[in-house]
């Protein structure tokens, strides 16, 4: 069995601490090479909190006395004072990282990112950054490095901010929506220069025109000329501060023609024309 792991101030003792909003505990990583099997059981459970979070085979978990098996890419939160019982096998490979975790703000917190509100397993999906954040978290308790305890901190709230953003949620057809709005994001940020026509980028996504343009705007809150026109505005001022571009320049990078359209819209955005804003933002620097 293959085991890393680190440990608050060296001490292998679960803790409870109030003093902080967060505070994490311990954290490490174990796979499962020739053991035959690694059960856990805590009848008290702990006093801090634990997520387990698989990532190769799958673990069998027991909650009020019902056997779930839990596959790779889910992970399982344990609050203080719930029993604990699960076992991993194997023949499985099973590969699982794990953090303890306990603090003053810790429901608000975790109620914050929206995570475990419906139960003890959420399914996350496997990312290396989560890897790396956990990696990250045994490197900072084993060399304890100046404010590696705030540092801690900072990564655990990461790493839920990440699962928060990433976790599939709701039913099938919202997890194919999800996907999907992600993709055409994706799609205008690297393209906004462009010529683009929403119309045909929803017809080469086999996608209702209206359909498209309702559903971006339910999950990025603006619809996606909207979206367009606010990242060429917000690089065109970006531009303006830092380039000694023309306006007509500006307009042609940002992917605007004509210039006096880009003008009028600039002014629209703004509230000042690209020429004013220019003298108005290097006034402000100097």
């Amino acid at each position: 069995m293959y085991i890393n792991s680190g440990y608050l101030h060296n001490s292998l003792l679960d803790f409870k601490d109030k003093t902080h909003p967060l505070v994490v505990g311990s954290c490490g990583t174990y796979r499962l090479i020739h053991q035959p099997r690694l059960p856990t059981y805590r009848p008290r459970g702990r006093i801090d909190y634990q997520l387990l979070y698989i990532t190769a085979g799958k673990g069998h978990f027991f909650f009020d006395n019902k056997e779930q098996i839990i596959e790779a890419g889910h992970m399982i939160l344990y609050k203080p004072r719930e029993m604990q019982k699960y076992v991993y096998y194997g023949a499985d490979q099973t590969e699982v990282y794990w953090v303890h975790f306990t603090g003053s703000n810790v429901k608000n917190i975790l109620k914050e990112y929206g995570l475990f509100e419906t139960g003890r397993v959420i399914q996350t999906g496997n990312s290396p950054e989560y890897h790396q954040l956990f990696r990250k978290m045994i490197q900072e308790l084993q060399l304890t490095r100046p404010h590696y305890e705030e540092y801690l901190s900072i990564l655990l709230r990461e790493l839920f901010l990440l699962v928060s953003r990433q976790a599939p949620v709701g039913t099938a057809q919202n997890r194919i929506l999800q996907k999907e709005m992600e993709a055409a994001t994706q799609f205008f940020n690297e393209h906004f220069t462009e010529n683009i026509s929403v119309e045909d980028y929803a017809l080469s996504r086999h996608m209702s025109i209206c359909w498209f343009i309702r559903s971006f705007k339910r999950y990025n809150g603006v619809t996606p000329m909207q979206y367009i026109v606010n990242l060429r505005i917000t690089n065109a001022k970006t531009l303006l501060r830092t380039t000694t571009y023309s306006v007509s320049e500006v307009a042609a990078v940002v992917g605007y023609e004509n210039p006096l359209y880009f003008s009028r819209l600039f002014k629209k955005q703004t509230g000042l024309p690209p020429s004013e804003f220019r003298n108005t933002s290097t006034n402000f620097h100097k």
